[in-house]
């Protein structure tokens, strides 16, 4: 028998799984990147297949080190899964450097057909910087245009704006600004705010919308932005609406945040197994 005599197995008479590829940093702690992606599109229901960029040398107490991979081997990963196993999103995470965005954006161009969920990781949880100087230009450029979804945290949307943004009314400019690019979407994200709420700004084509929850006061945050985008996601290759999507994965990573295990000595994970039953 031959690789293509091979039976297709139980799941041939199934519905096919949601598929997620993901494009984005290992973090050796797991609380964020590559490896908070995994446990969150697993958690929800998708499958995860992975393209590293970036390995890091981190902990809850920060990022020591960065090892970039070479663009093409990155490129080369892609392919890979792309022409085996296909995925209804690619979701990306930290890039790092101009050539890897460029090869990234490059296996793309030719697969329309794939929602693309864009983080655009800048800095981590602890302060160390993630994206060169030189790559944020090419990131606006070559990625944002083609996202279905661009997810960037306030200092993230001043970064790519130019603007500050540190109010609500800053957040809804930016959204605006940014839907501008292309995206079919942009979720300005608030957990840097200093309300009492955090305010997220999902802006769309034709609509505007504030989804707001308590904010939660820990120290137990790292990995939030990756885990967001990763289950918005998961969603969306299940089939889900945008704005359904971004909600329900905004309770998902509340109670992530509120039942988070308390490790490390830093900025802690985030519990990515919880139960989540999503809405009624």
């Amino acid at each position: 028998m031959n690789d293509n005599d091979l039976p297709d197995g139980p799941a041939s008479d199934q519905q096919q799984m949601g598929r997620v590829l993901v494009v984005a940093g290992s973090d050796s702690g797991g609380g964020a990147g590559i490896q908070a992606d995994i446990k969150t599109i697993t958690v929800l229901g998708a499958y995860a297949a992975t393209a590293v960029s970036a390995i890091t040398v981190q902990n809850t107490l920060g990022v020591s080190q960065v090892f970039p991979l070479e663009a093409d081997l990155v490129r080369a990963q892609m392919r890979a899964v792309l022409d085996d196993i296909g995925a209804d999103v690619v979701k990306i995470g930290m890039l790092h450097s101009s050539a890897v965005i460029e090869a990234v954006a490059a296996e793309l161009e030719a697969r329309s057909d794939i929602a693309l969920v864009v983080d655009p990781v800048m800095v981590a949880t602890g302060g160390t910087v993630l994206l060169e100087d030189d790559a944020m230009l090419a990131l606006r450029n070559l990625l944002v245009p083609m996202a279905t979804i661009l997810t960037p945290n306030m200092p993230e949307a001043a970064a790519l704006t130019g603007k500050p943004v540190e109010t609500l009314d800053d957040q809804k400019r930016a959204g605006d600004a940014l839907i501008g690019l292309g995206p079919k979407a942009v979720l300005v994200k608030g957990g840097h705010g200093n309300d009492p709420d955090v305010y997220d700004v999902l802006v769309m084509q034709d609509s505007i919308e504030i989804m707001s929850s308590p904010r939660i006061e820990t120290r137990n945050t790292h990995g939030t932005g990756c885990t967001l985008a990763s289950a918005i996601a998961a969603f969306l290759s299940q089939g889900a609406p945008m704005r359904d999507a971004v909600s329900i994965a905004r309770d998902y990573v509340h109670e992530a945040i509120l039942t988070a295990p308390g490790l490390g000595k830093g900025h802690g994970p985030l519990n990515h197994m919880h139960p989540f039953q999503g809405e009624d």
